[in-house]
């Protein structure tokens, strides 16, 4: 698997967030992308997904133009900005009506991105009890409960306690020996530098690679 962001750009309405992006992710490599807040992490991280079309240039998925054909990527799982999930159902049930999309894992596969996440406790708790911690470990487990091939995680740890995030980890760290491209955005370098293999900056539209004694 690879993916190429090619020349792309992106604007809204005459706000250019993005500006000339060159980037190749490949299998078995873990990517920061590294900015403060407003940097346009999130934007690029929507237009490798799919959610967002670029103004122009393009994104392939090994060799095939997802803009041009007008494709989106199923081998893609995401979790961008806030998570939102149905506040009067609890957390396995949240998951399992999402499960059902794809239909191609059943209940031992939640449980397990459930305990990835330290969340197998309080799966049988309403949403609207959670806390914001448990919120973002439920948006975590959403994105890695199936199988997929690209993983795309924006801001992932965001209130959860140190426990839990060296736990996700270490379980990323598996998932990349597994072969698989995982990317994730941080406005906290520390965030990023047990996860990591190649740094990117986001700053005022531009992605520079960098080493990460550079962030």
């Amino acid at each position: 698997m690879k993916i190429e962001v090619k020349n792309v750009y992106k604007k809204f309405k005459s706000e250019e967030v993005l500006k000339d992006i060159d980037i190749t992710f490949e299998k078995g490599k873990v990517y920061g992308l590294f900015g403060r807040n407003g940097s346009g992490k999130s934007v690029l991280q929507k237009l490798i997904a799919g959610i967002y079309v670029p103004t122009s240039g393009s994104i392939l998925y090994d060799g095939v133009d997802i803009t041009k054909e007008k494709i989106y990527p199923l081998c893609v799982r995401v979790l961008i900005e806030k998570p939102s999930f149905f506040p009067d159902l609890t957390g396995f049930e949240n998951l399992k009506i999402l499960a059902e999309i794809q239909n191609t894992i059943g209940p031992k596969e939640i449980d397990r991105a459930l305990e990835i996440v330290n969340l197998f406790d309080e799966k049988d708790k309403r949403y609207s009890k959670y806390s914001l911690g448990m919120k973002q470990k439920l948006g975590i487990a959403q994105a890695i409960m199936e199988d997929y091939d690209v993983l795309i995680l924006d801001e992932p740890f965001n209130g959860i306690e140190r426990e839990s995030v060296k736990k996700i980890i270490d379980y990323l760290l598996e998932k990349k020996k597994e072969g698989k491209i995982i990317i994730v955005s941080s406005h906290i370098k520390d965030d990023l530098q047990k996860l990591a293999d190649i740094f990117y900056e986001v700053d005022s539209g531009k992605v520079t690679k960098r080493n990460y004694e550079e962030l």
